[in-house]
């Protein structure tokens, strides 16, 4: 949804992506929180579940940073750090521990642990703790030549201050009102967003915004040719039109062509000689079952519809330069239409692995095989290899659920329900696939937001209160005497959706309580530092995808079988 935020700083992305990790950890579903946090961002984790094939491990391999975690017995892990501390006073390593205490806590700092991590694991502890052993590695790497560590200063001086705080500015200026947010009516339409900037200083920009509860704007602009003058331009023309929308929506007064009329006036005297925009203004109502655009010099959009025939709407304005006097709107009929796929033009201008052959001769494919914005990216990224250019596409999928649910069932708000639902939703899971991987993934997402449903949803538990209950051990027993009198029931709804030879599980978890303002989750994943929702993120990275609705007590996520 939108473009991949990394949880780790940009500056040590590129060197992190070449270390790789020795995990020594005996419980394997705690190999495979490792794995689903860290897999993203190093070259390789090797893993080992003692500490003797560990330190067989270490002196077998190239090994970066280690992680080693105390759980059945802290004599063997103090053992095998104390070992490779023989050889190597510098390699980082990360300590984990099951039950912490002070005369474990000193033996750990005598042998010049770099981190310290206790069970359960927080994921953006975890992160930092990455990040920080990382800058360890690099540190040393570079004080062997000082020549190159001058440049890594100078480099992070201007990246971190300069390119991360225009590209802040970037992400600033774009608007999506639908971030991780369905749109619930008649159907649950499902929008997603994928933003590749191929530079800090992107040509390409988007946004998405709700009119109302039945009409949202899609825009997505493309400065034609490179480098600074298009950014700008491009980041100026969203700007201005995210705010012409806010005055509209503030006076109740939204027009299609009197926002494409004011973005015209307000970008003209700005455009260069030979400068000129591409841009999609694009108003989907679902009442009515219309799509009104303007199309400026954008490539054809993609539209599936219930025979599953992939139509094309072609532009129907030219590229926006300084001297454009007259554009033009038109309708289409949306009615039959499931599937929606709007982009800019580096999407299918980008060479493919195969011999002279361009993107464009894919996408058609691509998007009639793809049920998700995640296997669209995917057969994307796979054809491409390598970026070229700017990469911006917004997919959406309108689905009917009526006659598609399997299973339905309806749980209490308590602790025993929550065993009660997982056992459920296991046996469920494990009555369509055989597929043990997908069946512990599933049951990760379902664990996750299951658990929010009941804590944050009908319980009202923010995470700031949780954390001062859990620092003051407080919260099992604030759980046991809220849920006493919590009537609130959670409702579980899974539907089966069959698309080219694959089955789409669809899960919906729905509490009683009074949501939450979804936006935050556009906050979180910005500002990872600032990170909370762990079962969020989890949530994110084990399924195709996770979408609440409006009010925030309901949501909604995908698996393949």
């Amino acid at each position: 949804m939108g473009y991949e935020f990394t949880d780790i700083n940009s500056n040590i992305l590129e060197h992190l992506k070449s270390l790789t990790l020795l995990c020594v950890e005996e419980n394997p579903q705690a190999q495979q929180l490792y794995r689903e946090l860290f897999e993203c961002y190093l070259e390789e984790i090797i893993f080992s579940d003692n500490a003797l094939d560990g330190y067989n491990k270490y002196i077998s391999n190239n090994i970066d940073i280690i992680l080693c975690s105390c759980v059945s017995s802290e004599k063997n892990a103090l053992e095998l750090i104390n070992k490779i501390r023989v050889t190597n006073k510098d390699i980082p390593v990360i300590f984990v521990l099951n039950e912490p205490n002070v005369a474990t806590i000193q033996k750990i700092l005598k042998l010049k642990v770099t981190e310290i991590l206790e069970k359960p694991i927080d994921t953006q502890d975890a992160l930092n703790a990455l990040e920080g052993a990382s800058k360890i590695v690099i540190a040393n790497k570079f004080l062997q030549d000082s020549s190159k560590m001058q440049k890594l200063e100078a480099r992070e001086k201007y990246s971190s201050i300069q390119q991360e705080l225009a590209f802040a500015k970037e992400l600033n200026i774009l608007r999506n009102d639908f971030y991780y947010q369905a749109i619930d009516n008649e159907n649950t339409i499902l929008v997603d967003f994928s933003y590749q900037p191929l530079d800090t200083l992107s040509g390409d920009s988007y946004s998405a915004r709700k009119i109302d509860e039945n009409k949202a704007f899609y825009l997505i602009v493309d400065g034609m040719g490179s480098g600074l003058s298009a950014s700008l331009s491009s980041m100026l023309m969203t700007s201005f039109i995210n705010h012409t929308i806010d005055k509209m929506l503030g006076l109740g007064n939204f027009e299609l062509d009197r926002l494409i009329y004011d973005s015209l006036e307000y970008i003209k005297p700005i455009l260069l000689e030979d400068e000129m925009l591409s841009v999609d203004f694009i108003l989907l109502d679902c009442i009515d079952a219309q799509m009104h655009y303007a199309k400026f010099s954008m490539p054809s959009m993609l539209l599936q519809n219930r025979q599953k025939e992939i139509l094309k709407v072609k532009s129907n304005n030219p590229p926006i330069s300084k001297y454009i006097k007259q554009f033009k709107t038109s309708s289409y009929d949306v009615s039959n239409i499931y599937k929606f796929l709007f982009y800019s033009d580096g999407m299918i201008e980008n060479s493919t692995r195969f011999k002279d052959k361009v993107y464009m001769e894919f996408i058609e494919e691509d998007f009639y095989e793809s049920f998700t914005k995640e296997g669209m990216k995917q057969r994307l990224l796979w054809k491409i290899e390598k970026p070229e250019d700017d990469i911006t596409f917004i997919y959406i999928n309108r689905l009917d659920l009526k006659d598609t649910v399997i299973s339905k069932r309806s749980f209490n708000t308590t602790l025993d329900a929550i065993d009660e639902a997982n056992e459920y939703y296991t046996n469920l899971w494990e009555s369509l696939t055989d597929d043990a991987k997908l069946v512990y993934k599933a049951g990760i997402v379902f664990s996750e937001l299951f658990m929010n449903a009941y804590e944050h949803g009908n319980l009202s538990i923010d995470t700031q209160e949780k954390h001062t209950l859990i620092e003051e051990d407080k919260y099992l027993d604030t759980l046991i005497q809220l849920q006493e009198n919590c009537t609130k029931k959670i409702n579980v709804t899974i539907s089966k959706v069959e698309y080219n030879s694959y089955n789409y599980i669809i899960t919906k978890i729905e509490d009683e309580g009074d949501g939450f303002d979804t936006q935050i989750l556009s906050k979180i994943f910005r500002n990872v530092k600032s990170f909370n929702g762990r079962g969020v993120f989890v949530s994110r990275s084990s399924s195709l995808g996770i979408y609440y609705n409006a009010k925030g007590n309901s949501v909604l996520f995908l698996h393949k079988t």
